[in-house]
């Protein structure tokens, strides 16, 4: 598979791709759900706590010298721990997994949501087909090759932002020129900790940028290239977000509420209903769809093989997931994330999922911020930014569990014991030296020379 190298305009299209996928067609629900008219203030909020963590991630790939593993290299190399390193790797890597069977989630309810699939295949649902129909879709395409997958980024990240922008720009004339109250901001909201809350619920919809750390043998000049990407495609993702979200919430309340994952769709249809073109309108904003949610399980997929890859190498991996000497990406890697992310979207619970993925990108981004901070004392980086990330994902980590707990029991119930599974896992793999010893001592005290002979028990 050859190799390719991406520039700055794949590099911002692969972080937008992550992001705006998530945010727009999987967590704005929720996100309104708690906030109403003040859902811009969420995405504000988690998208200043994510570009201070950029700046973390900028300023410790500055000083590294791996240049490979991003969050992985940076355990490493400033911990100094390689069991540390790899566990945080998998939970990395479980925390996309659970990213793109939420992006295949939504891709499947914007096709149906078309007409054109019906809702069941031979008595089968067909959301769950669908969603794996699109996942499979884009591991044949990263397959292809890294720079067939940037070309098809820049294409699917194009498309979708200037949809998005005359979503928003549309709306905004509708609600000044039709609605009888006006443009509803809820600044009364923002007393409380609502904002904050969905800003934490929301925080999952901001990862995608740091998937650029794991690309950087594909990137040209990867540290300046990435910097400019992160700092590029953060604050596009927000004033993305932030307009869709006001548009939204005040011409789709209702949809918001019974069906979120469609509810651009609704509001698409009302802002052009005027002019006769509900139905194109409803259209196209679900191919937007389609395209967002497209391009964020390819750029997730081919960044999260990229940082597999890196985790072989150092072991931190079995090796039957994939070749980290393979020439670009390892195609059985691709395969291994393509299909338990399918296993995912087809049958498990998205909602315990997504919250755990949440969980970890909170926790992994406030590791990086504390990391940085430990190295203020150089002249590269300034203590504030990495200071802010770290306190704005401390608060966000026990407002989430809060929420879980008070408003979604069952699903904070499964977070809890997915991630028991996880850590168990991780400990298993990473300690199975010390388990074989154990195990290897068990055996010589049970058995001598191929006989058994009972310990504490008198041979007469």
């Amino acid at each position: 598979m050859g190799e390719a190298r991406l520039g700055l305009t794949e590099a911002v299209s692969m972080a937008l791709g992550g992001m705006i996928g998530g945010g727009i067609y999987a967590v704005m629900g929720v996100v309104a759900g708690l906030t109403g008219p003040a859902t811009w203030a969420a995405f504000v909020v988690a998208g200043f706590v994510a570009l201070c963590a950029g700046y973390s991630y900028n300023a410790l790939n500055r000083i590294d010298d791996d240049h490979k593993g991003g969050s992985v290299s940076f355990v490493k190399s400033f911990v100094g721990n390689a069991t540390l390193a790899g566990m945080t790797g998998w939970t990395l890597l479980f925390g996309y997994v659970g990213s793109m069977a939420m992006y295949a989630f939504a891709f499947a309810e914007f096709t149906l949501s078309l007409g054109v699939v019906p809702a069941s295949v031979a008595g089968l649902p067909a959301r769950p087909v669908v969603s794996v129909v699109a996942v499979a879709g884009f591991v044949g395409l990263n397959l292809l090759g890294a720079q067939t997958t940037g070309t098809a980024e820049n294409v699917l990240v194009a498309l979708k932002v200037a949809i998005l922008l005359a979503f928003g720009a549309l709306g905004l004339a509708y609600v000044f020129g039709f609605a009888d109250e006006g443009l509803a901001l809820g600044f009364g909201r923002l007393s409380g900790v609502g904002p904050v809350i969905a800003a934490a619920i929301s925080f999952v919809a901001f990862q995608g940028w740091q998937l650029l750390f794991y690309d950087q043998e594909s990137i040209a000049d990867p540290v300046s290239t990435i910097r400019k990407a992160v700092y590029v495609s953060i604050p596009a993702a927000v004033v993305v977000y932030v307009l869709v979200g006001v548009v939204t919430v005040n011409l789709a309340p209702d949809a918001i509420q019974s069906h979120p994952h469609v509810a651009l769709k609704t509001a698409a249809e009302q802002m052009v209903r005027p002019y006769g073109l509900a139905a194109v309108g409803g259209t196209v904003l679900a191919l937007s769809a389609l395209f967002s949610t497209g391009s964020a399980i390819n750029a997730t997929l081919f960044s999260a093989a990229h940082f597999a890859k890196g985790m072989l190498s150092s072991d931190l991996l079995p090796d039957y997931v994939g070749d980290s000497a393979a020439d670009g990406l390892p195609e059985r890697t691709v395969l291994v994330l393509g299909a338990i992310t399918a296993a995912f979207s087809a049958y498990g619970n998205l909602g315990a999922i997504t919250s755990f993925a949440s969980l970890a990108f909170i926790v992994v981004f406030g590791a990086m911020s504390y990391l940085a901070l430990a190295e203020r004392d150089r002249d590269t980086v300034h203590p504030i930014p990495p200071a802010v990330g770290l306190v704005g994902t401390a608060g966000f980590f026990p407002l989430m569990l809060w929420n879980l707990y008070n408003r979604e029991p069952q699903t904070f119930g499964m977070v809890v014991v997915i991630a028991v599974v996880v850590v168990a896992a991780e400990t298993l793999y990473f300690k199975r030296d010390v388990v074989k010893r154990e195990v290897d001592e068990v055996e010589r005290t049970v058995f001598d020379d191929g006989e058994r002979v009972p310990p504490d028990v008198d041979q007469d």
